[in-house]
C-alpha cells in the first residue's frame, strides 16, 4: 500500500475556519515538486467521486518521498480586519462539523486575548457554539471548548446537545449539556442584525438551520454553512 504524505512549510494552527495560512502563496524548498492541479469542474453526484479522483492522480503522478504543493482556500472563516464591523458569532456544529467551527472559536479567542493585551485591532462581540452529538463521548474537543468558555466567560458561551446518552453525564459537563436535538428556538433567539451564523454538519442538519434563519429575515450573507457527508 502506498502513502502520500502533504507538507505544507509555514503552515500555522488552524485558527480560521478549517485552515489558516501566513503568505497567500507557499514555496516548497525541495527538488522533488509536483503540483497537482484539477481544472475540470466535477459534475457527479456521487459522494466519492472527488476523493477518488484525488487519490487516482496521487497514484499516478508522485513516487515515494514526493512534495506536493496543496493551495488552500474556501469561503467558510471569519477572518476580520481591525477597522470592520463588530460582529457576534454563532456556530452551529453536528458531530465532526465541529473542527471548522473550532477553528472560527479558537480565532476569536486569538481576538479577544489580542484586544485584552493591545487595547485595539479588532472588537468582536459575543461567540455561542450550539454542538450537537449522539452522546458525550462523541463530543469532540469537549476541553478545548470548555478552557476557551471558562477563560472568556463574559464573551464565550456553548450549548452542548446529546441526542442519545444512555450513561450517567460527567459533573464537569452537566452544566452545559442539554438533552435532545438543538432547537429552531434556541437558534432564534440570537438573532440580530450584528450576528452571523456558521453551520457545519450533516446535510440535512445544515439546510434545515440555513433555511430556518432565512425564513427568519436574517441575510443569506450572514449565513455561512458547510456540509459533511
Amino acid at each position: 500500500m502506498a502513502c502520500a504524505a502533504v507538507m505544507i512549510p509555514g503552515l500555522l494552527r488552524c485558527s480560521v475556519g478549517a485552515i489558516r495560512i501566513e503568505a497567500a502563496s507557499l514555496r516548497l524548498t525541495l527538488s522533488t515538486l509536483r503540483h497537482l492541479t484539477l481544472t475540470s469542474i466535477m459534475k457527479s453526484k456521487r459522494k466519492t467521486d472527488h476523493m477518488e479522483r484525488t487519490a487516482s492522480v496521487l497514484r499516478r503522478e508522485c513516487t515515494l518521498d514526493c512534495e506536493v504543493a496543496v493551495r488552500v482556500g474556501g469561503e467558510f472563516f471569519f477572518d476580520p480586519q481591525p477597522a470592520d464591523a463588530s460582529r457576534n458569532l454563532v456556530l452551529i456544529a453536528g458531530g465532526v462539523g465541529i473542527n471548522p467551527l473550532l477553528s472560527i472559536l479558537r480565532h476569536a479567542a486569538d481576538l479577544l486575548r489580542e484586544q485584552a493585551n493591545k487595547r485595539n485591532g479588532y472588537e468582536i462581540g459575543t461567540i455561542k457554539l450550539f454542538y450537537s452529538a449522539k452522546n458525550t463521548s462523541e463530543l469532540l474537543f469537549k476541553k478545548n471548548i470548555l478552557d476557551l468558555v471558562n477563560e472568556f466567560p463574559e464573551k464565550i458561551a456553548c450549548s452542548l446537545h446529546v441526542t442519545k446518552q444512555t450513561t450517567q453525564i460527567n459533573a464537569e459537563l452537566k452544566p452545559y449539556i442539554t438533552e435532545g436535538r438543538i432547537t429552531e428556538k434556541e437558534i432564534r433567539d440570537h438573532i440580530s442584525k450584528e450576528t452571523l451564523f456558521y453551520i457545519c454538519g450533516p446535510p440535512p442538519m445544515t439546510d434545515f438551520f440555513s433555511k430556518q434563519l432565512e425564513n427568519n429575515h436574517v441575510p443569506k450573507e450572514h449565513i455561512c454553512f458547510e456540509k459533511w457527508w
